[in-house]
């Protein structure tokens, strides 16, 4: 478990860093309102490349479970479907990127002052995108086989690109946050360069005539489709949430979306450091069920379950400190931290409340059975998370209204997911999956 997950912990944990970074370099500029253009544009963006990671996800599950059964030829043609899709989506996101963004623009409603710099860098990094969607399915491929590392220097590397050309583009050429979204274009082609040269050093592609002539067989992208489309629905419906919850942070002030961002950016923070137990609950369930062995996947269930808890324990501990250690990390405004300080609890207990969602989003992946996490998070979204959040806006809460509603969205796709996996371990099912 630990020689896949110390790798993902360490590069999971840098991706939220990056945004923490972005957060501290245009949080110092002159005005808070850079920070809320990028909270803004990275919000659509991202609504739109998660959307998409379901290209990671599906190819992990898939992979996993070919690797357990010691399926070489499925498992390199699973990763070239992959990468044929990740290619075929991405052309449909560039040439429909005006579509996309003004469509999220127009829902996010940032009103005159951030619209025209949120626009510009959401243009600036739509360009990026096959090079994120093709980089999201070779990763995938790595996990599902239980390397974790070359994920690791692909992650660690573009993000070091990246916060140094954010020093050069912001502070150096004074670009603000067109800076920051060039800055993001770049080091996201190098990744994918580097995943390319990973690829050709760990899996043989060349000399199977089998695997060329399923990739003009489209029957063949059956079960990669079927998988995917139920990651895709939850994915989409996750960013929603996210979305969502920036759009009304928006509404409540350039103070109060900018210091929801920052909390959103610690909360990843967290969030990617549980996913390091998650990764190996994937790679690790997914080769038992692959194997027929029972036994290896409650062992793996079991061992990923502890250390997950105990980072969950350890990030709200850090997120304690707070004012005056924590925050004036991220900006010097007044009225920022004021904010932060006043929401910092729930800062505290959303990493509790959480954390059960993402172990348990490690073993439905890693297994590839995605029905349940579509119909759960359908259920957390819409019959939670936005009920309540209109309820408690009835009611006057504010932006305790927001983060309560969210802490409830979290805590709902936990317990959901639980009883699935209940279920399943009682009708003796995973065998079955």
């Amino acid at each position: 478990m630990w020689a896949i997950a110390w790798p993902a912990i360490l590069s999971n944990v840098s991706i939220p860093l990056l945004g923490l970074v972005d957060a501290a370099i245009l949080g110092l500029l002159e005005s808070p309102v850079y920070l809320g253009a990028v909270a803004i544009g990275a919000s659509i963006l991202s609504f739109l490349y998660w959307g998409f990671s379901f290209l990671r996800m599906g190819t992990t599950g898939l992979v996993a479970r070919a690797y357990g059964a010691r399926d070489e030829h499925k498992q390199r043609l699973i990763l070239v479907q992959s990468i044929v899709l990740a290619l075929v989506l991405a052309l449909l996101v560039v040439a429909l990127h005006r579509l996309w963004l003004g469509l999220g623009l127009a829902l996010m409603d940032p009103g005159p002052e951030l619209q025209p710099l949120a626009q510009s860098y959401a243009y600036i990094r739509i360009y990026s995108a096959p090079a994120v969607l093709v980089t999201y399915a070779i990763v995938g491929c790595f996990i599902g086989r239980q390397n974790t590392r070359w994920p690791m220097v692909i992650v660690l590397s573009t993000n070091l690109i990246n916060i140094a050309l954010d020093f050069l583009f912001i502070i150096g050429l004074d670009m603000s946050s067109d800076g920051a979204a060039l800055a993001t274009v770049v080091s996201e082609y190098f990744g994918c360069a580097l995943a390319l040269f990973a690829l050709s050093r760990n899996l043989q592609l060349r000399g199977d005539p089998a695997l060329y002539r399923a990739l003009r067989d489209l029957a063949a992208y059956r079960g990669l489709l079927r998988s995917n489309r139920h990651l895709f629905v939850r994915t989409t419906c996750l960013l929603f949430s996210f979305a969502f919850f920036t759009a009304q942070s928006a509404a409540l002030g350039t103070d109060m979306l900018a210091a929801n961002s920052i909390m959103l950016n610690l909360l990843l923070f967290a969030a990617y450091a549980m996913d390091g137990f998650a990764f190996a609950v994937e790679a690790l369930t997914g080769e038992a069920i692959g194997a027929g062995r029972l036994d290896n996947f409650y062992r793996a269930v079991a061992a990923c379950s502890v250390w997950c808890a105990g980072v969950a324990f350890a990030t709200s501990g850090l997120f304690m400190l707070g004012e005056p250690l924590l925050f004036p990390l991220f900006t010097n405004h007044g009225g920022v931290l004021a904010t932060l300080t006043t929401y910092q609890a729930w800062l505290v207990a959303l990493p509790l409340v959480a954390a059960a969602s993402y172990l348990l989003d490690g073993i439905f992946i890693g297994t590839a059975t995605t029905r349940p996490m579509m119909i759960t998070m359908l259920f957390s979204a819409f019959v939670v998370y936005l009920p309540s959040y209109y309820l408690l806006a009835a009611a006057g809460w504010g932006n305790h209204g927001l983060w309560l509603a969210f802490l409830l969205f979290n805590g709902t796709r936990g317990l959901s997911l639980g009883a699935w996996y209940a279920w399943y371990v009682y009708r003796q099912r995973w065998l079955e999956v």
